[in-house]
């Protein structure tokens, strides 16, 4: 798996700005096919323009011809412009051909006799721009007198190829948006789906040792149980009796947690609200949990300072986040652990409850992730940390289904301050 998710990483990187090359290889090259397009269309304007210029001078002529031989022949011993056809005409005749070639540019035009001497030209006709502007010889070929040039300047609007093909650009650019939106999900599905795996790996780890610990005790109670020595021995029988109900407690509850947590996964938890005493709640479970500060000589200080607290809240549920909450801080502190209980109402009617220790501290990496199921802090040099990581993401489940708010506030090495605020 490690070297295939890098690798599939690549891959879908190589398709990606393969893609995006091949897209702007097609928009260059469609610009390019457009642009000749547009210059085929004026060369073939300027050949019709010569035709409709020797329609026009037979036309005004007034001669009849027997065949097309004979038509030839007369435009090459006698067709000119000079003195025959006027600008405007010669203006429509090219403005015409430029409309049937779909070349809707504004043009300027001169026609020049063979000293490339200007007869006939437009207003906006520079002489300047001679050799830069596409031409024709407009006499026929073999032509006997005349030997006039038409000059074409087209102001071409390098914008209007971009335009006419606004609609396709804009439609490989949201499809390219797409792809790359698609890879972007795609990446970030697959590091969560490797960073979930490695995160149920843990769990896993984590659970197996929690389960192996009691079940070790239990096994080892019963074979004491069958010795011949303490088969006859009541105390012992109460002691190891005792064991074994302690460590399948034990059991019980590390199941219930993950029990817990998959009800919470589907929402199935329903809360009943009553009206409590906060003080109440946090006075009994500190309690039942001083015991085990007392076994790490620590100390668990409660400020109720707060005027009114009432809340209304699940009494199991609201013990049950007081009790995470002191596990958690006594978990995480190194020698002679300090907890401080602190309460304070807030004139909204809402009541905060606050629960500081002096372990290790997070990081801010950490702060953002701590509430996230099945994820543990790193402890450093502590190594005796024990649980699932479901804790705190039960607590904020539960503070956010009782509409309230929960934030941590830590410094690496100086401990964490859990504040949780719920409503009156």
């Amino acid at each position: 798996m490690k070297r295939i998710f890098p690798l599939i990483v690549v891959l879908i990187t190589l398709s990606v700005v393969g893609i995006l090359f091949i897209q702007m290889s097609w928009i260059n090259n469609a610009l390019k096919l457009k642009n000749e397009e547009f210059l085929r269309g004026v060369d073939n304007a300027l050949i019709q323009s010569k035709k409709a210029l020797h329609d026009k001078f037979v036309s005004k002529s007034g001669a009849d011809f027997f065949n097309e031989e004979s038509r030839q022949f007369f435009l090459q011993n006698n067709f000119r412009i000079d003195g025959v056809l006027t600008r405007d005409e010669v203006q429509d005749v090219i403005e015409t051909q430029l409309r049937q070639n779909n070349i809707k540019e504004p043009f300027e035009f001169c026609v020049t006799n063979i000293f490339k001497l200007a007869i006939l030209q437009s207003d906006g006709f520079q002489m300047s721009s001679l050799n830069m502007a596409k031409s024709i010889e407009v006499a026929p070929d073999n032509a006997m007198r005349s030997h006039e040039t038409l000059y074409l300047s087209i102001f071409e609007d390098k914008n209007a190829i971009i335009r006419e093909m606004l609609w396709m650009i804009i439609a490989s650019i949201v499809f390219t948006t797409i792809i790359i939106l698609a890879f972007f999900v795609t990446v970030r599905t697959l590091f969560n789906q490797k960073k979930l795996s490695e995160i149920k790996s843990d769990f896993i780890n984590n659970m197996t040792h929690e389960l192996k610990t009691p079940l070790a005790t239990i096994s080892l109670a019963i074979d004491a149980l069958t010795n011949e020595k303490v088969i006859h021995d009541t105390d012992k029988i109460k002691v190891y009796s005792s064991m074994i109900k302690e460590e399948n407690k034990r059991m019980n509850k590390q199941v219930e947690k993950i029990l817990q947590a998959a009800r919470l996964e589907k929402e199935e938890i329903k809360l009943n609200l009553q009206l409590l005493d906060a003080h109440q709640v946090i006075h009994k479970v500190a309690d039942n949990f001083a015991l085990q500060v007392q076994e790490k000589n620590g100390v668990l200080e409660l400020k109720l300072n707060a005027s009114n607290p009432n809340i209304k809240a699940d009494d199991v549920h609201f013990s049950n986040i007081i009790f995470n909450l002191l596990d958690n801080a006594l978990k995480y502190s190194e020698g002679s652990p300090h907890i401080t209980v602190e309460t304070f109402k807030h004139g909204n009617g809402m009541l905060s409850i606050s629960i500081k220790d002096n372990g290790i501290g997070m990081d801010k990496e950490t702060q953002s992730r701590i509430f996230e199921k099945f994820y543990r802090a790193h402890t450093g040099n502590l190594h005796n940390v024990k649980g699932f990581g479901l804790g705190l993401s039960y607590v904020k489940a539960i503070v956010d289904a009782h509409e309230g708010k929960i934030k941590v506030e830590s410094t690496p090495g100086k401990g964490s301050t859990f504040t949780i605020t719920l409503p009156g």
